[in-house]
């Protein structure tokens, strides 16, 4: 068996800038946009002709923040409670062997800015910084096997989290113009329920933390309920 190099073909820039909160699959928080900012030996057009006639693409990507830590032959799927082990292969876990991962996301277009080529993308679930090592179009009458079943992943993750916005920050997200999605953004990621899942077990009032974007954001759970409670930059 052979060892291989592998450069990146640029990298992501993303709402995400820490693990916590990330969707565990693509396309669950539809308004997460990012860009993928092309590494200088493919920032020409050329490389992306024709791309634009596709919807959708997949992204294949390295865990760079996990890489190092190694993996395990067997792991706890979040899906499962953090209770039962399943084999790395079984899932989509952060910790494998060469650290790859892959996404589907939506491409909503081209840009090329200042002698910057990037592609505009939307439904993203990468941290910021993710390098990308490979970028396919996505066939949906080769790819979407709607005949298929997957075992314990095999309905869209659903959680009965409601999501509340102090009137503070409700009016700190509408006078802000730079990101009109906002609002809906931080709900939908609220609703995925991003706790640990041992976090999830326990009773009584919880405080958490994330980043999106440059805000620091702040918010309570209480039972299936959440309450954004502060935003302000980062």
């Amino acid at each position: 068996m052979s060892d291989y190099s592998i450069s990146a073909v640029g990298h992501i820039q993303s709402p995400y800038k820490q693990k916590f909160a990330i969707p565990r699959q693509p396309r669950l928080v539809p308004e997460a946009k990012a860009k993928l900012i092309f590494a200088p030996d493919f920032n020409r057009e050329e490389f992306v002709r024709g791309i634009d006639e596709f919807t959708h693409i997949w992204l294949l990507f390295r865990f760079h923040e996990t890489a190092d830590k190694g993996y395990s032959p067997m792991v706890r799927p979040p899906r499962l409670g953090g209770n039962e082990r399943k084999g790395v292969f079984a899932t989509r876990a952060t910790f494998r062997p060469n650290a790859i991962g892959m996404s589907a996301v939506k491409l909503e277009g081209i840009e090329y800015k200042n002698g910057q080529l990037s592609l505009l993308l939307a439904g993203i679930d990468l941290l910021d910084g993710t390098p990308i090592i490979d970028i396919k179009p996505y066939l949906p009458y080769s790819d979407a096997m709607l005949d298929a079943s997957a075992g314990f992943a095999d309905t869209r993750p659903e959680t009965q989290m409601s999501v509340e916005f102090t009137p503070e920050v409700t009016l700190f997200i509408e006078q802000q113009t730079q990101y009109p999605d906002l609002l809906d953004f931080i709900s939908n990621v609220l609703k995925q329920d991003p706790r640990p899942a041992y976090k999830k077990q326990k009773d009584g009032e919880q405080s958490y933390g994330m980043t999106l974007y440059d805000y620091n954001i702040r918010w309570q759970v209480n039972g299936e309920h959440n309450l954004v409670t502060s935003i302000e930059k980062s």
